[in-house]
């Protein structure tokens, strides 16, 4: 019995490495239709009588405003161009910070987000962090710079039922991505650590004063994909 249920979890682990890979590499090309954050969020209004929308309209990054792109990298991983999927010295912040009771956002990057966003689940485990770990490796060896941003920017959570830079950009601005100001990419990228408690238009103080740190830290990033 020890023996099978050995060569059952050996199978086990055996193919969901191999179609796992094989699905990085396939979304290294084609684009991600749809994410488990958005078949969550359609269940959870289900649930909750309201309407199941879902605003998502892929786009190349050729047609992403360079203005949104730094304002992400600006807002949520400084080091993006420079790690390799991990920050740990923000890690190790946020984690001394959680120690002492503060409230900080995570460690996470911008490989790590887009890879819980396209593979995983939501949620706060340990199991769904080392899944979260091992598809951010994944990604950061097959994908580029900028095909990992790519796919961020067209699959995250941007507003209720808003997912993607495009949709993001109609539903705040009534324009397409590629012709968000600075500001304008300032206010999409202040809101997602929460984009349906916050809103980019019409903002509170707190979201305005995040805009003005954005905008002023966008200066120093340079794209060089």
């Amino acid at each position: 019995m020890i023996k099978k249920i050995i060569r059952f979890v050996w199978k086990f682990a055996l193919w969901f490495i191999g179609l796992s890979i094989l699905s990085v590499v396939v979304f290294r090309w084609v684009p991600i239709p749809i994410t488990p954050l958005m078949m969550t969020r359609a269940v959870e209004n289900k649930f909750d009588g309201k309407d199941m929308v879902c605003s998502h309209d892929w786009v190349p990054i050729e047609q992403i405003s360079k203005n949104l792109q730094k304002a992400v990298i600006a807002s949520e991983d400084a080091n993006f161009l420079q790690h390799h999927g991990f920050d740990f010295n923000a890690i190790q912040k946020a984690m001394k910070n959680n120690e002492k009771g503060k409230k900080l956002k995570g460690g996470s990057t911008i490989s790590q987000q887009t890879a819980k966003n396209v593979f995983l689940w939501q949620g706060r485990s340990y199991f769904r962090k080392a899944l979260e770990a091992y598809f951010t490796v994944l990604i950061e060896v097959f994908w580029s710079k900028e095909r990992i941003m790519e796919v961020y920017l067209n699959s995250i959570e941007m507003g209720d039922g808003v997912y993607g830079a495009q949709a993001a950009s109609e539903y705040w601005y009534r324009k397409p991505a590629e012709h968000l100001t600075k500001i304008e990419a300032a206010g999409i990228a202040a809101i997602l650590p929460n984009p349906r408690k916050f809103t980019a238009t019409n903002s509170s103080g707190y979201i305005n004063r995040k805009k003005g740190r954005i905008v002023k830290h966008m200066s120093y990033v340079k794209l060089d994909y």
